[in-house]
C-alpha cells in the first residue's frame, strides 16, 4: 500500500474495527482481512493485450477473500490482531481447516467439517495420482475428421485413464464458504501436482473461447474439431483444474461444454467446482437446452456433487461501509471523490494522463483519465456503450483503484447498462480491486424501479428470499428491482453484496495489494 493509500485510510471516517453481532447473538472479533488473502496478482500496464490464456488464468486465481462471519470476532479490547492464515506447516485440507479453527479465525462448523473430509479424501488420492501423457494428434485421426467431420472423438482419447480420482462439484448459496474452500484445496494441493489452474469460470470460458477461435483459424478449410486441440493444451497445462462460481448462462458456452468437459476428462484432468447451483438447475430454461443436458449428466456421472447449504449463512455478519460510496450527486461529492482521486494519484511516479489505450482482442480501449494503477470513469462510459466482460475484467487485472462517477438510479430502460455494471462489480471482485463510486442514492439501490407509484411493485418472493439469505433488506437494495429472471435476480442480488462487502475497511485494506 503506497504511503498515500495509508494516509487516506488512516485519516478517513472508517471505523477502526468492525464489531457486529452474529446470527446467535454472540460478538466476535474480525481479524483483518489484510492479513487473510495472499497478494494479488501483479499489475501490468505494458501487456496489455494478453487478455486470454494465462493473463485472464492469472488475473483469476488469486485468492478470495474469506466469507465475512467465517472470520472470528470478540468484544474485549478490540485490539486488531495480525494472524496469517496459512502456514507452511499445514499441508493438508484437514489440517490447515484445524489449524484455523483452532486459531480463532474461522468457526468450527460439523457440516463444513464434512465436506473438509472429503475434500481431504480426493487430496489423498491425488497423492498417488500419476497423471497420464498427453499423447499428441495422430496423423490417421486427422486424416478421418476431415475426410468425416462428424468424426470428432480422438482414438488417442477415448476412455478417462482408469486411475483417475473423481472430481467435486460443491454447490450452494451465497455465504456457504464455497471460494474458502476452494481455496483451501487448492493451496494444500500435493507437491507432485505441479501442474494445477484455480480460475473462475467466467475468465475461463473468455479463454477457452479465444483458444477455439485460434484453433479454427488453424485448421482454416480443412474443418475439424476446434474443442479437441483446446482441451489438450488445457490438459497439458494443468492436471488438476479449479472452476469458481460455475455456472452456464450463455448458449455459446452451453454449446461446447460437453464436448470440453469430456475430453478434460479423457486426458485425465481432475476437475473441482463450484456453483450455486445443483447441476440439474444449471441453464434452467436456457435456448437449446437439451444440448446441455448430455453435460449435465456428465457432471454428475463422473464428479461428486456435494450440497454446502447447512442453514449457516457464513456472511451473513453486517459490515460497516467505509467512506468509499458517495451520494447523492452534487458538487459536494463530487469535490470529495476528486479530492480522494488527487490523493491516490499524487505520488505516483507517472501523472494521470487522457485516454490511456487498452488493447483487448484487437480492440482498444480508451480509459478517460488515469495513472499506471489509478483509474477514472464517467459511468456513461464506462456502462453506457456496449462493452464486454472480457473488458471489465481486463480494467480490473490493470488498476488497483477504480473511480466510477455519476451511476444514476437505473430503471427498465437501463436495464443493459445496470447487466454491464454488474459485470464490471463481478470483476472488480474477483480482481480486488478498490473501488470508489458517486451516486444519485446509495450504491446497492441504485438497480431498483420505483421511480413512480404506477411502475413500482412490490419486492417479489424470489427476490425477498435472496435478499434475505444475504442478510441485506428490501429497503438496501429498493422496493423494485428492474431484474425479473432466475440469473438476472441472482446476480442483481449478489452484486448488492459484494459492494457491501467492498465498502468495508478490511477490503480497502486488502484491495490492490501486489
Amino acid at each position: 500500500m503506497n504511503p498515500a493509500t495509508r494516509r487516506l485510510i488512516s485519516s478517513s471516517s472508517i471505523p477502526r474495527h468492525v464489531v457486529a453481532r452474529s446470527r446467535n447473538s454472540a460478538f466476535i472479533r474480525r481479524a483483518s482481512l489484510s492479513t487473510l488473502t495472499k497478494n494479488r496478482v501483479p499489475r501490468d500496464v505494458s501487456n496489455h493485450s494478453k487478455v486470454c490464456n494465462s493473463t485472464l488464468a492469472e488475473a483469476s486465481t488469486s485468492s478470495t477473500p474469506l466469507p465475512a462471519s467465517l472470520l472470528k470476532q470478540s468484544s474485549d479490547n478490540g485490539t486488531e490482531h495480525h494472524t496469517k492464515i496459512f502456514k507452511e506447516d499445514s499441508s493438508t485440507p484437514i489440517a490447515r481447516y484445524h489449524q484455523l479453527v483452532e486459531s480463532g479465525i474461522l468457526r468450527g462448523d460439523e457440516h463444513q467439517h464434512r465436506i473438509i473430509g472429503r475434500l481431504q479424501r480426493l487430496h489423498n488420492q491425488l497423492l498417488s495420482y500419476d497423471p497420464p501423457t498427453i499423447p499428441s494428434p495422430s496423423e490417421s485421426n486427422s486424416l478421418l475428421s476431415r475426410i468425416f467431420p462428424f468424426a470428432r472423438s480422438d482414438p488417442d482419447a477415448q476412455a478417462p485413464p482408469p486411475n483417475i480420482p473423481k472430481g467435486l462439484y460443491l454447490y450452494g448459496d451465497v455465504g456457504t464458504g464455497k471460494t474458502m474452500l476452494m481455496d483451501l484445496f487448492y493451496q494444500t494441493l500435493p507437491s507432485n501436482m505441479t501442474r494445477k489452474r484455480r480460475v473462475h469460470f467466467h475468465a475461463f470460458m473468455i479463454d477457452v473461447h479465444k483458444r477455439v477461435h485460434e484453433a479454427k483459424k488453424a485448421m482454416g478449410y480443412r474443418g475439424g474439431d476446434p474443442i479437441l486441440p483446446v482441451a489438450r493444451d488445457l490438459a497439458n497445462e494443468a492436471c488438476v483444474l479449479c472452476f469458481d462460481e460455475f455456472q452456464v448462462t450463455d448458449i455459446a458456452d452451453a454449446m461446447i461444454l460437453r464436448r470440453l468437459l469430456e475430453n478434460l476428462m479423457k486426458f485425465g484432468v481432475v476437475m473441482v467446482m463450484t456453483s450455486n447451483r445443483h447441476p440439474d438447475d444449471l441453464y434452467k430454461n436456457g435456448i437449446q437446452r437439451s444440448s446441455f443436458v448430455p453435460a449435465i449428466e456428465l457432471i454428475k456421472s463422473q464428479i461428486e456433487v456435494t450440497d454446502l447449504n447447512s442453514g449457516t449463512d457464513y456472511r451473513r455478519v453486517p459490515r460497516a461501509l467505509s467512506k468509499v460510496y458517495y451520494d447523492p450527486l452534487s458538487e459536494q461529492t463530487d469535490i470529495a471523490i476528486r479530492q480522494i482521486f488527487d490523493q491516490f494519484t499524487s505520488e505516483h511516479s507517472d501523472p494521470p494522463i487522457e485516454n490511456r489505450p487498452l488493447k483487448i482482442w484487437g480492440r482498444t480501449l480508451l480509459v478517460p483519465k488515469s495513472t499506471s494503477t489509478v483509474a477514472w470513469f464517467e459511468f456513461d462510459r464506462l456502462c453506457g456503450q456496449p462493452l464486454s466482460a472480457a473488458d471489465y475484467i481486463e480494467v480490473a487485472r490493470v488498476f488497483e483503484t477504480v473511480f466510477v462517477v455519476g451511476i444514476p438510479k437505473m430503471g427498465l430502460s437501463q436495464k443493459d447498462m445496470a447487466r454491464r455494471f454488474i459485470t464490471f462489480i463481478d470483476a472488480c471482485y474477483e480482481s480486488k480491486t478498490r473501488l470508489f463510486v458517486t451516486s444519485e442514492v446509495p450504491v446497492t439501490q441504485v438497480f431498483s424501479d420505483d421511480a413512480s407509484n404506477d411502475a413500482a411493485k412490490p419486492i417479489s418472493d424470489h427476490m425477498r428470499s435472496v435478499v434475505d439469505d444475504l442478510g441485506l433488506t428490501s429497503h438496501a437494495v429498493g422496493s423494485s428491482s428492474i431484474f425479473t429472471g432466475e440469473e438476472e435476480v441472482f446476480a442483481f442480488a449478489r452484486a448488492c453484496s459484494r459492494l457491501v462487502q467492498m465498502g468495508s475497511k478490511e477490503w480497502v485494506e486488502m484491495a490492490g495489494q501486489s
